[in-house]
């Protein structure tokens, strides 16, 4: 348990990790790839740590230096590996992991934690059967573990279902360019997180992969292509940067998250907007984006590109005027915790009016109070309602160690907005 103490927050300026999307995505492409890599300013957290040494049993040689990753890539063919693959609760491994082995030889199980198994891949695997890959799901009908059998994937064309998460399609567009025939993927339904397939596509093409694309609905990946090993620079955390933008609208400070800018492909970004849109002021320069808070007004917003920062808008919206609508987030229910109803059980622990349906979440503005925060083995918990004890006194955090899973300094950047 750890307690937030209020305090006013001046002029900050903070520096957060490497982006978690941006880091995964970087590793799997470096794994694959002709020769030597050097990943420089990557994540090191839970997640990430867990790609990473799922790419060692799966053959890559990797050297982890302190400020960066060396990895000799396999030229587009993994090795066998007969013992599990435990992936904890780290969807993004476990989603884009699931397609990429089908590049390998034998038989992959994948396996994690039990909230894991209730986190939906059929999807997935339903395209990869379309590709005449005979991957499964061991337990729970279209969650994990899973099976994936190497050996299978000459390539092909494909429908993907996209309407739960966009790491499906992220999957087979990382694994296309090493197939014998390539890959035309046409996407039946969504997909929700756009910017992440922005974010594969971008590594994609560092890579030196060829992708052809009308949209979010149809890719073209020609087969036999090569990742080209280089020397890779993961870009800060836009995730991470909008809890401290969040801090800055409650308490009405100014806080400058060095080296994020709206030319990233990473969706979350977009939240500076929308805290302009409730009344702070922004400014974006080469540098870094600024936010300053102001008088904080509700809005009516559609979060389905930006998930992952559903929980610090509501957050945010408790300390608004009017009730702020959340639209387009059904897909909220499948993260590390089903995050709507999570995020409306701790915010009437504060007193603050809050519901959820199926696709939305509505938070009415008001004068919150002290509570334990419940962080449901989630990151996103723990670090959104951390913006409320700035305020608020007596808003105590239980399992902070949670935030490992993307943001294992959290706690010690938090306290740089006490100290400047």
């Amino acid at each position: 348990m750890i307690e937030i103490k209020p305090h006013p927050i001046g002029r900050c300026r903070i520096r957060v990790p490497g982006s978690k999307s941006y880091t995964h995505r970087t590793l799997i492409a470096a794994a694959l790839a002709d020769g030597t890599s050097t990943v420089r300013d990557p994540l090191r957290s839970q997640d990430t740590l867990l790609t990473l040494a799922a790419l060692e049993k799966l053959g890559a040689t990797v050297d982890d230096r302190e400020s960066h990753i060396v990895i000799q890539g396999l030229g587009g063919r993994f090795k066998p590996c007969a013992d599990p693959i435990y992936l904890a609760n780290s969807g993004t491994s476990m989603r884009l992991l699931a397609g990429v082995a089908a590049l390998g030889k034998g038989v992959y199980t994948l396996t994690g934690t039990p909230r894991m198994y209730h986190r939906p891949i059929g999807h997935l695997l339903e395209a990869l059967n379309g590709l005449g890959i005979a991957a499964r799901a061991l337990e729970n009908a279209g969650c994990p573990p899973v099976e994936i059998p190497g050996g299978q994937a000459s390539g092909g064309s494909v429908a993907i279902n996209c309407s739960v998460s966009s790491q499906f399609l992220s999957a087979l567009l990382l694994m296309a360019p090493c197939t014998r025939d390539g890959m035309t993927i046409t996407v039946s339904h969504g997909p929700v997180s756009r910017p992440y397939v922005d974010m594969t596509v971008d590594i994609l093409a560092r890579f030196g992969i060829q992708v052809q694309r009308d949209g979010y609905t149809r890719f073209d990946v020609p087969g036999a292509q090569t990742y080209r090993a280089g020397d890779y620079t993961v870009e800060p955390d836009a995730s991470q940067a909008g809890y401290f933008w969040g801090a800055a609208a409650i308490t009405g400070g100014s806080v400058t998250v060095g080296g994020v800018s709206t030319a990233s492909s990473q969706g979350d970004v977009g939240l500076a907007q929308v805290f302009e849109r409730m009344g702070c002021q922004v400014v974006h320069a080469a540098d870094g984006i600024t936010v300053t808070g102001g008088r904080l007004r509700a809005i009516t917003v559609d979060m389905a590109d930006m998930p992952d920062m559903v929980p610090t808008l509501a957050v945010v919206a408790a300390f608004a005027e009017g009730t702020t609508v959340i639209k387009n987030v059904s897909h909220l229910k499948a993260k590390e915790s089903d995050r709507l109803t999570a995020t409306c059980n701790e915010l009437k622990k504060m007193g603050i009016a809050a519901v959820a349906d199926a696709d939305s979440l509505r938070v009415t503005g008001g004068r919150p109070r002290g509570a334990e925060i419940d962080t449901y083995d989630d990151h996103r918990m723990a670090m959104s309602f951390a913006m409320a004890g700035l305020v608020v006194p007596g808003v105590r955090i239980a399992d902070p160690g949670c935030v490992e899973k993307s943001f294992p300094d959290f706690w010690q950047v938090w306290e740089q907005l006490r100290a400047e």
